[in-house]
């Protein structure tokens, strides 16, 4: 079984495991009885940081011990500039929980929106984030067939959740402006490339710049996994990405506002020169 196909099955029992305590009905409620969650704000001067919070990756291993003040971490992200802050609630390959979300909602109070880092698969699981604070949820297109991207969107837009829809390759990012054009009017999204090798799960140099002429032009762009420096950061803005999801670099580092700030500085500088 593929990387994503055994997340997907996990994912799935997750959602029946939820929903044998609080049906749809009940969690759409609860989540519709909630005022809007941040917006998703990014900067006029051209590049973005969606910051990560999450305790394990599979590709790096132990990346916090849970030792660590999850929200205290969030803040920080939010104090370097941070648009917005990922926290994986994935719990049996990342070690995540919704509880992580709570927390960094909590934590942040309201300075950036929390955006949701799962393996989702059903729309209840856009819900469920939804009241565990999130302003916004991950959807992985290669792991989903049409109707249930649709069926997320349409929970997202429900929910006032901007949506970062992730592509590995270049159908993937042709059914993300497919997507684009039939729900842009209707919630914010953000399209992400993510340059992780799906059997390997290592980062494969150059493909963020391969796929860079095939990123759609409506929407911001994402550079995923891979982004270690500012350095990297440049490189990546001059090449037309309007922001990166930063994970692992910053929770390795010993100094995560000053390494957001120069990557967010240097992204910028990237895309005056691109």
């Amino acid at each position: 079984m593929s990387f994503l196909a055994g997340m997907a099955t996990a994912s799935r029992a997750r959602v029946e495991r939820a929903r044998s305590l609080q049906s749809d009905r009940e969690i759409q409620a609860q989540a519709r009885a909630l005022p809007p969650p941040p917006k998703l704000a990014l900067s006029d001067r051209g590049f973005d940081l969606i910051a990560e919070v999450k305790r394990r990756s599979p590709a790096a291993g132990l990346l916090d011990t849970g030792g660590e003040d999850i929200g205290a971490r969030a803040r920080d992200y939010a104090l370097a500039g941070a648009a917005a802050i990922s926290v994986l609630t994935e719990p049996t390959r990342f070690d995540g929980a919704l509880e992580h979300l709570q927390q960094v909602v909590a934590a942040l109070a309201g300075r950036a929106p929390a955006m949701r880092k799962d393996f989702l698969v059903d729309p209840y699981q856009v819900y469920e984030a939804r009241v565990a604070g999130a302003g916004g949820v991950l959807v992985i297109l290669r792991m989903l067939e049409r109707r249930e991207a649709i069926a997320l969107l349409e929970a997202s837009a429900d929910t006032q959740q901007f949506v970062l829809l992730e592509a590995f390759d270049e159908a993937d990012l042709d059914f993300a402006a497919e997507l684009v054009r039939d729900f842009g009017a209707r919630v914010t999204l953000l399209a992400g490339v993510n340059c992780r090798d799906l059997t390997s799960l290592q980062v494969v140099p150059g493909r963020l710049e391969a796929l860079a002429p095939h990123l759609p032009r409506a929407v911001p762009c994402v550079a995923e996994s891979g982004v270690e420096s500012g350095a990297d950061a440049r490189r990546l803005a001059a090449a037309g990405y309007r922001g990166a999801l930063v994970g692992s670099a910053l929770m390795r580092a010993g100094d995560r506002v000053a390494l957001a700030r120069e990557m967010l500085e240097a992204g910028r500088q990237g895309r005056r020169c691109g």
